[in-house]
């Protein structure tokens, strides 16, 4: 095959620390470019709902950006991005982006106080421009609210025994007597709500929001406890009130039960992250007829093959017989457990022996340099 007929899709998610999934697809071409002259290389940036997934679906579609500024996790104002698909018809949220974990300093995470507000004020946003398709994406919260406060923003209350409102956080839940939806915003009714999620976890017990990502969050095993408890108070009360029972609900635990949020308060879906984003920058179409597909992350390991996002883009590939290498910042144990998924070689960007420190400063470089290697081998 002559290099003019070369087509190649570089599909890569983000590295974390150090590259997005933008930044890596082009670190990718040009590794394409360098070994192979004179492909046609194809760049679709990935994700899995978490962190740069409305970048990656909006550069991967042709779309455009929007900004709204919102109440972040602590209630302090931040400009959140969301984004338009090339469609032209369907909005992209990620709850990163207004109620995220990287938008709280170490030194004040506290879950028993944080809020998904502004993600409800993202939703309204979208909504407010008219859009009735919206993907959203939960991952990378710093919440455990069980999305009450992305439901505050859309008029629904939350009361204690006196009948006034509760304070925002997953704390002050323990105190939850009742919830009022008559001021609920009536346009939900008329929206088509998919949620990118990629966790199965329940909204409480041991695999619960609380215990599993609690911690991460800046939650003692005491917080735990509370939170876990609270939760479950919300699950209660909100099941009375809506009619909807979801706690147990694969993904409610989602982004600190905002999964179970979602399902309660609006007409969400909750779907796998990558599978949204593939549907969403037509991967099976695109893929067909390609002479190779290239994909990564910053880090392959056993939990890779349980579904993360190169196993996505290489279950979409092997339907129509297309090759598929992975080239990741590194290599950990059951790396190779992908090879069943459809994925045929694996490389480590980084050199054996290099600190992690070094690689990661020259991650696009070292992309660029394994891809060519790789082609060329």
């Amino acid at each position: 095959m002559t290099g003019d007929a070369r087509r190649v899709l570089v599909a890569p998610d983000s590295f974390k620390g150090s590259l997005s999934a933008v930044q890596a697809a082009s670190a990718m071409e040009r590794g394409v470019l360098s070994a192979w002259p004179g492909s046609l290389v194809e760049k679709i940036p990935i994700a899995d709902g978490g962190e740069g997934t409305v970048e990656a679906m909006v550069m991967a579609t042709g779309g455009h950006f929007e900004t709204r500024t919102v109440r972040g996790p602590l209630g302090e104002p931040v400009d959140a991005r969301w984004g338009v698909l090339g469609d032209g018809r369907t909005a992209i949220l990620e709850m990163a982006a207004a109620s995220g974990l990287t938008l709280v300093p170490h030194g004040r995470r506290d879950p028993g106080i944080t809020s998904t507000f502004g993600t409800g004020e993202l939703l309204l946003a979208a909504m407010d421009a008219g859009y009735r398709r919206i993907v959203i994406g939960i991952g990378g919260s710093a919440t455990n609210d069980g999305g009450t406060g992305m439901a505050r923003a859309l008029g629904v209350r939350f009361l204690d025994d006196a009948g006034n409102p509760l304070p925002d956080g997953g704390a002050a839940l323990a105190g939850l007597a009742s919830v009022d939806l008559a001021g609920a915003d009536g346009r939900l009714a008329g929206i088509d709500l998919l949620v990118a999620c990629d966790v199965d976890n329940p909204l409480t017990g041991p695999r619960g929001a609380s215990a599993i990502y609690g911690p991460q969050k800046g939650a003692t095993p005491a917080m735990v406890r509370e939170l876990d408890l609270a939760l479950s108070r919300l699950a209660h009360v909100a099941t009375r009130a809506t009619g909807r029972d979801v706690a147990d609900r694969a993904g409610a635990g989602a982004a600190g039960g905002l999964g179970a949020g979602l399902l309660f308060f609006t007409p969400a879906r909750l779907l796998p992250g990558v599978g949204l984003v593939l549907d969403a920058a037509r991967f099976d179409e695109r893929v067909r007829g390609a002479s190779l597909v290239l994909t990564g992350e910053g880090r392959t390991d056993h939990q890779t093959a349980m579904g993360k996002a190169p196993v996505g883009v290489a279950r979409a590939a092997r339907r129509h017989g297309v090759p598929v290498r992975l080239v990741s910042g590194s290599l950990g144990p059951g790396a190779e457990a992908v090879h069943a998924h459809g994925i045929d070689r694996i490389h480590s960007a980084s050199p054996p022996g290099m600190p992690v420190e070094e690689a990661m400063a020259r991650a696009a470089e070292l992309l660029e340099s394994a891809v060519a290697a790789s082609l060329r081998g």
